[in-house]
């Protein structure tokens, strides 16, 4: 039962990694250097990142210089993907910011695109992809004990794990979530892009409210969180 138990544990914990690198956001943005009627282009992506990537090294090296800050950015263009943005890690580290060509499709303005890109950044940067990993993994590995324990059969043993392990990625992932709205503010901001009205977009996208195990806050406590952002930048206050 014990060496099941490792090799649930152990098949767990590998889609737990998986899944939690495809945690990172839901869109954050700005204001609109174009109709807010239409949708942006690859030009518009691109024109974005050149000016992003840079201000985003430069803030992940000055908040946590032990990480790698060479961004590389990924447009999927595959035509059956999902509106999508996520952060992830190459094996040595090095960060991957990427987008679905249906979210640029989606998206408004150059603002947009910025916050966006900002608070997928800014999960890289405060370092929530390892956070997430351990707490699916304590989850896993307390679901598991408690498995052995009850005597549960390899089948309940298995549900148990991941139930175990989603609950524990997703205890704190809404605060996670807030805190690269305000990092991502911050990176786009700086970049010279206007977060508070690119935020709007929480006006226009679908609401996650506020589900048990959600990934995400509802839009309008994130709004508020880049308004936050702003008005401390205004201030000269830390993010």
């Amino acid at each position: 039962m014990l060496q099941a138990l490792r090799s649930t544990l152990l098949l767990s914990l590998t889609a737990c990694v998986v899944a939690a690198c495809t945690l990172a956001p839901a869109p954050m943005l700005a204001p609109s250097q174009q109709p807010t009627t239409q949708s942006s282009t690859r030009a518009d992506f691109n024109a974005v990142v050149q000016r992003m990537r840079p201000v985003a090294t430069q803030i992940c090296r000055e908040r946590n210089p032990r990480l790698d800050c060479n961004f590389r950015v990924v447009l999927d263009e595959r035509p059956d993907q999902p509106p999508n943005a996520f952060h992830t890690r190459e094996e040595n580290g090095r960060p991957i910011i990427a987008f679905t060509i249906a979210l640029i499709d989606d998206l408004r303005s150059h603002d947009e695109i910025a916050l966006i890109f900002g608070h997928e950044a800014a999960h890289h940067i405060a370092d929530h992809l390892p956070r997430i990993q351990e707490q699916a993994m304590t989850g896993a590995l307390l679901g598991g004990l408690f498995a052995a324990i009850t005597g549960a059969d390899e089948a309940t043993a298995q549900r148990i794990v991941n139930t175990s392990a989603t609950v524990g990625a997703r205890r704190y992932s809404k605060n996670f979530e807030l805190e690269a709205d305000r990092i991502g503010a911050e990176i786009a901001a700086r970049a010279g892009y206007d977060p508070l009205r690119g935020a709007q977009i929480f006006r226009r996208i679908p609401d996650p409210g506020n589900q048990f195990l959600g990934t995400h806050p509802p839009n309008a406590e994130r709004l508020r969180e880049v308004e936050r952002a702003v008005e401390r930048m205004a201030a000269g206050r830390p993010i």
